[in-house]
């Protein structure tokens, strides 16, 4: 007789993923959702939730297995590092314009790592800026500024 082994983590994960699902797809069940040529005010937040709804069933299914995987521990230096580069896009992308605030957020998500190279990352920032400030500015027409005012 084989006893079931459960991989809580991956069980409460899918749980949590299928629970989070359900209240969307319940809370968005009076939007009319379209089609793919005509989309609803439902159609992502449903397409959104079956994806969801998705993940969790595979978790549920990954942790009923009773393969257990440990998950390695958490390393400050990547979750500090992308955390800044997040909040001061948030904090100076109007103040600054995009052109700096993506340069900014891209060399501060650089030092997530100590294999980045400075000239690199700095090339890349500069391509990355342009090309946010070609498809947001030119192509979409965003209200957002390009240079600080």
């Amino acid at each position: 007789m084989t006893r079931l082994r459960l991989d809580w983590q991956d069980v409460l994960l899918g749980a949590f993923l299928v629970a989070v699902a359900a209240g969307a797809l319940y809370a968005t069940r009076t939007l009319s959702v379209g089609h793919a040529a005509d989309m609803g005010p439902g159609y992502m937040p449903r397409v959104v939730s079956l994806a969801l709804l998705g993940f969790g069933l595979l978790f549920l299914a990954r942790g009923a297995r009773g393969v257990i995987v440990t998950i390695e521990a958490v390393h400050l230096r990547p979750l500090l590092a992308v955390l800044a580069a997040v909040g001061i896009f948030a904090l100076s992308a109007e103040r600054l314009g995009l052109a700096i605030a993506s340069v900014l957020t891209v060399l501060l998500a650089g030092l997530a790592t100590r294999e980045t190279r400075p000239l690199e990352s700095m090339g890349f920032a500069v391509l990355l800026s342009a090309l946010a400030a070609l498809l947001f500015i030119k192509v979409l027409a965003l209200p957002i500024p390009l240079w600080p005012r």
